[in-house]
């Protein structure tokens, strides 16, 4: 019987749907790579953008160290390191935000309406 173009179980737990793209950041000294959010990780972004006491902050260093990633696609930093991601350069977190902002399809209208539940 043919497949008719349907997907099996198999071919999509076993697909590389994360594309990944190399951005120069001259303020760090030089280039990183950033990847497409996994389901889970598109998930923790928007339940984290507006904190307990309802302040929307640190949303580039958010989606950043989501996004950030090694030549294997493993996230490069941990959710403890936001903080310290978002004291670095704006002009730096922002060349990367833009990037994983388009590769994931968010923009203002998704984090407005994350924002607004």
């Amino acid at each position: 019987m043919l497949n008719s173009g349907m997907l099996t179980r198999e071919q999509i737990l076993q697909s590389d749907d994360l594309p990944r793209e190399e951005v120069d950041v001259p303020e760090w000294g030089g280039k990183v790579q950033v990847r497409t959010m996994t389901g889970t990780d598109r998930d923790a972004f928007e339940a984290s953008l507006v904190d307990k006491d309802g302040k929307f902050e640190n949303v580039r260093a958010r989606l950043v160290a989501l996004t950030l990633c090694d030549k294997t696609g493993a996230r490069l930093v941990n959710d403890s390191d936001i903080q310290v991601l978002g004291g670095k350069s704006a002009k730096a977190l922002d060349r990367v935000f833009s990037v994983a902002q388009r590769m994931n399809g968010i923009g203002a209208e998704q984090v407005d309406a994350a924002k607004n539940g």
